[in-house]
């Protein structure tokens, strides 16, 4: 399968984006999509999942009260918006996709080419 993200992009600290990422095929039973993102020096993270078999969502300590993830099944698409954005969430942002994967990237084998998101301070 293919994933494409878009939507990244420069903004102010406090300010708002949303992130898509549309897979090449539908998706079916226990698959997990994922948002990770990896900023320069560091080790990618997880950012937040959504178990697309009953909708259920995960996500980091970090982001939990200020992003949310969400799927729309008809357009085999699934967005991340991200308010109160804070410098520290620059990275690229990396849609994943793999069965039964939560927050451990080795739980995804499908991945994106990435989006850049940058927060100015």
């Amino acid at each position: 399968v293919q994933l494409v993200e878009s939507g990244g992009g420069l903004v102010q600290a406090g300010g708002s984006l949303r992130l898509s990422c549309v897979a090449s095929e539908r998706s079916f039973g226990p698959v997990t999509i994922g948002w990770f993102r990896q900023a320069p020096g560091k080790e990618r993270e997880f950012v937040a999942a959504v178990f697309w078999f009953g909708g259920n969502t995960i996500y980091a300590d970090s982001v939990a009260d200020r992003f949310t993830i969400s799927r729309d099944n008809a357009k085999n698409t699934v967005h991340l918006q991200m308010n109160s954005l804070k410098p520290e969430d620059t990275a690229v942002y990396y849609c994943a996709r793999g069965l039964r994967g939560r927050d451990d990237a080795s739980g995804y084998d499908s991945w994106g080419q990435g989006t850049q998101v940058t927060v100015s301070s």
